[in-house]
């Protein structure tokens, strides 16, 4: 180990109410919740927050049923005009997770300004170059400090061509070349599997070319408990902030607590610009804080496997909560183990969302369907350079059979001119439900469309409406089991039919002080797992149409092809329709993409028992068809 001759002090940007949030709880958490804590933080004297963008822009109104401007403004206001706050954005994607053209990129940095933001951290996880210039400037142009990113990552297969030193500062001489303007650079490994010394030799080579004025920062996970080794080594070459977080929003998938960080720099020289001795304070305010939560072990215990599918603690946590509420978690061995197929294949971009739930999705895709047999939307646009140039050229194999899949061009041109213009269909969008149009709502609906997915289910129409979808990864609470009375005979006992088992989601009204709210309740009935099931009279609703007079033919319920509860988010049938075995009738919504459900037999659709947005489980019929 090197000792410094003079002493250094090391900035820290504090990483809880963002980046923890995100890797343990996929940002889902309410901001009440953790305000007391950051106010707590900023009076002890902390000066760098990360508290926006990434998963934690699109989560509050996405489950939460909070407006992410609102609460930038309200954290804003608890931490003081003094701090520095710093989101996360994703070059040629901003906070979304497809591509967006330039005039949208502008008004997201125009919008992040206005609701405090002091610092954007900005990547591409391909490192495209030409990607972080164009989308680099609208930073610069609305007055936030510009921190450009090189997005890092351990290849869990050999290549001497990337993801070396050599290539990392290679992005940096590019940048330097244009004329771009940066205040810092950011070396950020989001799945934290990057060893100390490939950190090492790119820092101090970055050293020897960056003008003595641009800072170099830090950021890497301990998913593998590499990241206080990682930290140290940058530190030994010359770097000048890192990030940290504290208990219980640390180490696992997260960053490393700030007390392991301070400890491993005893005796150094080197000291870190915040005080130690206020963690715990903090510490007790998020615990109190999050008492609620149900904290996953996947996500709070480290795992050495991440070296062999290089996921970041951001991408982590939200898919074994996605896994485990569609009752897959049992696959999720199997998807590990296909990622590094799916890497060499696509390009060798880094983990880092998008490209991570790209990589997730093609995995789980291979793992469910058969390698290759059905290409993610999100894999195949990005093997086809709609996100941009990857690192290594993808196989020619998989390229060729995503342009079929998709009806897709290889596409070669500016990946910001190729996106959709999601403002213009948001303000549209808009205007049709005679919703207000202000640059928050234009944006909120525009970051949240996704191609071929119905407005209705949009999360910024919801939001803006009054009917978000609230999904909080809270503790189950023990229902208390009443004792069974027995009802008194009946001369003419009711006509009965089976209570529906599983999941059944409708929606509510609440009225209070004045103001209406809408929320979307999901129950789950009892029955789902082999219990007995009461029996209730027929003439109570089922949740749908009932099923046509019986004319002879067997009625047949079509299911979600999930073990748990998923969305239905695309109904491709009504009542009356003949249909074909194996015709797509439906959709549902699972790891963040669309799942075809198909018939099981030729017949007539008897009844649609579900609408858009209806979350069903295993047992709980979408439709019916009569053979």
């Amino acid at each position: 180990m090197s000792k410094p001759t003079t002493t250094k002090e090391i900035r820290v940007m504090f990483t809880p109410f963002r980046d923890g949030l995100q890797s343990l709880f996929g940002g889902k958490t309410r901001l009440k919740d953790i305000l007391p804590a950051m106010e707590a933080s900023a009076q002890a004297g902390i000066r760098h927050f990360e508290f926006g963008g990434g998963a934690r822009f699109q989560a509050p109104y996405f489950y939460v049923g909070e407006n992410p401007f609102e609460c930038m403004s309200t954290m804003r206001d608890a931490v003081g005009s003094g701090v520095d706050l710093q989101i996360l954005t994703r070059s040629v994607s901003g906070v979304t997770l497809t591509t967006q053209r330039l005039k949208a990129l502008e008004l997201q940095a125009q919008l992040m300004k206005k609701h405090g933001t002091t610092w954007d951290r900005n990547f591409d996880y391909m490192n495209d170059v030409e990607n972080l210039i164009k989308t680099g400037k609208p930073i610069v142009d609305a007055g936030m400090h510009h921190q450009v990113c090189i997005a890092l990552m351990g290849l869990p297969f050999h290549s001497d061509k990337v993801h070396t030193a050599e290539f990392y500062v290679n992005v940096i001489r590019k940048l330097l070349k244009s004329d771009l303007h940066f205040d810092s650079v950011c070396l950020k490994d989001a799945s934290g599997t990057t060893d100390p010394q490939t950190i090492y030799d790119t820092i101090t080579e970055l050293k020897k070319i960056l003008p003595a004025e641009v800072l170099i920062w830090l950021h890497t996970h301990d998913t593998a408990s590499m990241a206080v080794a990682c930290y140290r080594a940058g530190i030994d070459a010359g770097v000048d902030g890192i990030d940290l977080s504290v208990r219980p929003m640390a180490s696992g998938t997260v960053q490393p607590d700030v007390r392991s960080m301070a400890h491993a720099l005893k005796g150094t020289g080197y000291t870190l610009d915040i005080e130690v001795g206020k963690m715990r304070e903090i510490e007790n305010l998020l615990v109190e804080g999050l008492k609620d939560y149900e904290f996953n072990p996947v996500t709070t215990t480290p795992d050495a496997r991440v070296l062999g599918f290089p996921m970041p603690g951001g991408a982590i946590g939200p898919n074994v909560h996605m896994m485990q509420k569609a009752g897959i978690l049992h696959k999720y061995g199997e998807v590990l183990e296909e990622f590094p197929v799916v890497v060499e294949a696509g390009g060798a971009w880094t983990s880092v969302t998008p490209g991570s739930q790209q990589y997730w999705l093609q995995a789980f895709n291979n793992v469910l369907h058969g390698r290759w047999k059905k290409i993610e939307a999100g894999f195949g646009r990005a093997i086809l350079g709609y996100f941009g140039r990857p690192p290594l050229p993808p196989d020619p194999k998989v390229v060729e059979i995503a342009a079929e899949q998709l009806e897709l061009e290889v596409f070669t041109g500016d990946p910001l001119e190729a996106a959709a213009d999601n403002l213009t269909m948001a303000e549209e969008a808009l205007k049709e439900r005679d919703l207000p149009i202000t640059d928050e709502n234009r944006f909120l609906v525009a970051a949240s469309i996704v191609p071929g997915k119905d407005l209705e289910l949009n999360e910024g129409i919801r939001l803006i409406s009054g009917k978000p979808k609230i999904v909080l990864p809270l503790k189950k609470v023990e229902e208390k089991k009443d004792a069974t009375v027995s009802a008194p005979a009946s001369a003419a006992a009711p006509s009965v039919m089976a209570m529906p088992t599983g999941t059944i989601t409708t929606d509510c009204t609440v009225e209070e002080g004045g103001k209406t709210r809408q929320f979307r309740v999901t129950i789950q009935m009892p029955g789902g797992n082999g219990q007995a099931v009461a029996q209730v009279p027929a003439a109570l609703p089922s949740g749908g149409p009932a099923p046509a007079a019986d004319s002879g033919g067997q009625v047949v319920p079509v299911y979600s092809p999930f073990e748990g509860t998923v969305e239905v988010v695309e109904i491709k049938v009504k009542v009356g329709d003949m249909v074909k075995k194996s015709q797509v009738v439906a959709g549902v919504e699972a790891m963040k993409a669309k799942h075809d459900v198909k018939a099981p037999i030729d017949g007539t659709v008897a009844s649609v028992d579900a609408t858009l947005g209806t979350e069903v489980s295993a047992g709980v019929p979408i439709l019916t068809i009569r053979g």
